[in-house]
């Protein structure tokens, strides 16, 4: 870990000027779960953000970013995105339409701008975490810049644990 390169989220975010920090952590390929993430770094479950991917009944690419121990509730998106259904995509499309594999999905430096929404959970934080672009790294940045910077929506569509 201490070759450490910085990850093209990182360096978009320190192009547009946006406070950030960030934190390793050792993962396991086949437990890619987000509360071993928050375990691992010690942060509450409702400040860590996962990113998944979906695709709409029109085959346009959605981008949903949730607290760790929430689902998407794909009725809930759909109705939120303005589509009559959202589906995940495959983990095999991951790569090629975000840029980005399973485990270190970031909602900043995908290949395209996909429209980006963002659970309302986000606005009972300050500071969220969200990968950075990598597994095994973090980034930490206010709810807001992060909000502002993808252009998210913020909404429900979520079933909470």
């Amino acid at each position: 870990m201490s070759q450490f390169k910085k990850t093209n989220a990182m360096r978009i975010l320190d192009k547009a000027g946006i406070d950030y920090t960030y934190q390793e952590y050792e993962y396991d390929e086949n437990d890619l779960d987000g509360h071993h993430v928050a375990e691992y770094l010690g942060v509450p479950y409702e400040e860590v953000f996962k990113t998944l991917t979906a695709v709409s009944d029109k085959g346009e690419y959605l981008v949903f970013c949730i607290c760790v121990d929430d689902e998407v509730d794909l009725k809930k998106a759909a109705k939120l995105a303005g589509c009559k259904s959202v589906n995940m995509i495959h983990v095999k499309d991951l790569l090629n339409v975000t840029g980005y594999i399973r485990g270190g999905c970031s909602p900043i430096g995908m290949k395209k701008q996909y429209r980006t929404f963002i659970d309302e959970m986000i606005e009972l934080v300050d500071d969220v975490c969200v990968s950075a672009g990598q597994r095994g790294v973090q980034l930490r940045l206010k709810s807001s810049d992060l909000i502002s910077f993808t252009n998210a929506v913020v909404g429900d569509f979520a079933v909470r644990s």
